[in-house]
């Protein structure tokens, strides 16, 4: 059954996880150059390990949007991700914003990352999603860029509106942006004629987990649709170093509820049926 054919009670929703490290997030980014990545302290393997272990328990396979930094450094980790039956894809190299490249940039970011994690795995890398959801309409080519790079689907644009990334005029759901490649946006919800987000991110931490249970399940019966969900393994880590000189504002947004986040998605877990993007969308077999 694909998504098209899907009910309400049949719906399964596609959940995904953005594999960077805390020093990688773009709201850090001009305080801390890559150039000083490499002798910063690295928690995502611990994280990861965590997320792994929780998506066990709840039998939950995943989507793994995966930095190629990340792949080179720690490839057996990706491995082990990999061989539990998530799927791997691409989340750019460097975590390099699509929006602050040129075109030609931009391409050889998102071909290295698919050639690093396929070597690393050893299969077909079919999705790419923009850091922080870095495609709009000032860059319009990364479609056609990500489809020349050989990618099936992108994950690359969140219908609202954001000081940071957003389309809020945006089509909600999976569309063709380019021939042969299928966008497939973060989740929403429609009302007062506002997109409101529903996808995860900050937003998981910062509301109430009941809103983020009636929004998808408001996708799922109104709208008759998958919700693409996502979060980030630093998002389950209260313990991470601080980034003492960064804005109030980017402080504030990065460490809010950061020890309510498991216990929030063991309860998202259950509530839902969730299953990796390529599976849902794609209608492919693991």
């Amino acid at each position: 059954m694909t998504w098209r054919e899907q009910t309400p009670a049949t719906i399964v929703n596609a959940l995904t996880i953005d594999v960077e490290d805390y020093f990688q997030v773009s709201a850090f980014a001009p305080h801390i150059p890559r150039s000083e990545w490499d002798g910063l302290p690295c928690r995502v393997e611990q994280n990861m390990d965590r997320i792994l272990e929780l998506l066990a328990e709840a039998d939950v396979h995943a989507t793994f949007f995966t930095l190629g930094w990340i792949a080179e450094r720690y490839p057996d980790l990706i491995r082990r991700v990999n061989g539990a039956g998530h799927e791997i894809a691409s989340h750019g190299f460097a975590h390099r914003r699509a929006n602050e490249q040129s075109e030609d940039e931009f391409l050889v970011d998102i071909r290295l990352d698919k050639e690093v994690l396929e070597d690393v795995t050893g299969h077909n890398v079919k999705g790419y999603r923009a850091p922080s959801f870095s495609v709009g309409p000032g860059n319009p080519w990364a479609f056609e860029c990500i489809a020349k790079a050989g990618y099936r689907y992108s994950s690359s644009v969140y219908p609202i509106r954001h000081d940071h990334y957003g389309v809020p005029d945006a089509p909600r759901f999976a569309h063709e942006p380019s021939a042969g490649l299928l966008e497939l946006p973060v989740a929403t919800v429609r009302m007062f004629d506002v997109n409101w987000p529903a996808g995860g991110g900050g937003y998981f931490r910062l509301l109430p987990y009941p809103i983020s249970r009636w929004s998808i399940r408001r996708i799922n019966s109104v709208d008759g649709k998958p919700a693409l969900f996502y979060f980030h393994p630093w998002e389950l880590d209260p313990e991470q170093p601080r980034v003492k000189n960064a804005s109030a504002k980017a402080r504030f947004r990065h460490y809010l509820n950061l020890g309510r986040v498991e216990p929030r998605l063991k309860r998202l877990l259950q509530d839902f049926r969730w299953n990796r993007v390529d599976q849902v969308f794609l209608g492919e077999s693991a």
